[in-house]
């Protein structure tokens, strides 16, 4: 038993020349404590696949790409539609506008401020088209080479086309019914998986902030569901559109404008929605017709909502001629002094009178 001790320095000696590098034993011996060295597992590191969790493994969007939407929840493509294509769509539109299609189970939605106006052509009253998956024309758009080879990015071969629209949006009436609400699409949808379902939209004509284009709150795609219902807006909102309840009105948000053929993919829970359509297509339309009753062209329709309520009872029918018309140039004045109002004025209450008793 007296040998073991000095048997093990040895033995320790050897291990230790095994450790070392050639020729560094005795200076290693010196230095003192053995020092780790790094192997080349240690020196090279070893990079590892991204997983993606929504987009599938594809020959056609780039990994900038991928990683983008993985991120923002949505993907915009450019020049993606032809400009023929979307020739053909918009006359089919335009032919559904003035009735000359009807299709089964299609339905037509038509903004009621507009619908009642008699100096608007169908085609500017008319919202939305939805449902069109029996429209042969329409429905060509859900089999495009170039839009299916996309689609097929985010949901694999198994495509299915579950909910169909073509949304015009006219110049706003006056009643802000032309902007939709922030939602998410997946509130509409009830089907899952959430991450294997993309939507496609492409600009039919060029869209920027002045006639309402898409607005999204990136990276929302990666939260939950959330409760929607009609929003709270001075003026009211359009019935038909639902919005989110509880999202960060302060949150980062994107505008998207695009140029016609255009297309943008995004995921069901992105919240998004769109503002409204403040070209001067419509009220133009309404200002000839003034023009033809010899009224400057310096007076113009303005909006009308801050009048009080008490007031705009108290005001004759129609009462167009006295609240709407107010010169560019100058303050409001009093009706009654000025001798151009007096004159609509006294047009109106002849015209309203009339008319047949109700």
């Amino acid at each position: 038993m007296a040998e073991v001790p000095e048997a093990a320095p040895g033995r320790l000696a050897v291990l230790l020349r095994h450790l070392w590098p050639p020729g560094a034993a005795p200076a290693a011996a010196a230095a003192g404590p053995l020092t780790a060295c790094p192997t080349s597992a240690q020196v090279v590191s070893a990079k590892h696949p991204v997983q993606f969790c929504y987009t599938l493994d594809n020959s056609l969007l780039t990994p900038a790409q991928r990683h983008f939407y993985e991120e923002n929840g949505y993907l915009l493509i450019k020049n993606l539609v032809s400009d023929e294509d979307i020739e053909r769509f918009r006359n089919e539109f335009a032919r559904i506008c003035r009735k000359e299609v009807k299709v089964p189970g299609m339905v037509v939605m038509r903004d009621v401020t507009i619908a009642k106006s008699e100096f608007v052509p169908d085609e500017k009253a008319v919202t939305k088209v939805q449902d069109f998956q029996d429209d042969e024309e329409l429905f060509r758009y859900c089999t495009l080479p170039q839009i299916i080879k996309y689609i097929e990015c985010f949901t694999g071969p198994d495509i299915l086309a579950m909910h169909t629209m073509l949304i015009n949006k006219p110049p706003d009436p006056g009643k802000k019914s032309s902007r939709h609400p922030m939602h998410q699409d997946l509130h509409y949808f009830p089907f899952r998986p959430a991450d294997r379902i993309v939507c496609a939209w492409t600009a039919m004509e060029r869209v920027d902030r002045s006639n309402g284009c898409l607005v999204v709150l990136p990276g929302t795609h990666k939260g939950s569901l959330k409760v929607h219902d009609y929003p709270d807006w001075e003026g009211g909102v359009n019935k038909m559109y639902h919005g989110v309840r509880d999202y960060d009105a302060n949150a980062p948000r994107v505008h998207l404008p695009m140029e016609k053929g255009d297309t943008v993919f995004f995921h069901p829970l992105l919240i998004h929605g769109s503002g409204m359509n403040r070209t001067e297509g419509f009220r133009k339309m309404l200002n000839k017709v003034l023009s033809r009753l010899g009224v400057s062209p310096s007076w113009q329709f303005v909006d009308v909502l801050g009048f009080e309520e008490d007031a705009l009872n108290s005001v004759p029918n129609p009462a167009c001629a006295m609240l709407l018309l107010f010169p560019l140039t100058a303050q409001p004045i009093s009706f009654c002094i000025n001798p151009l109002l007096r004159v609509l004025l006294s047009f109106a209450a002849n015209w309203n009178s009339s008319l047949p008793a109700k």
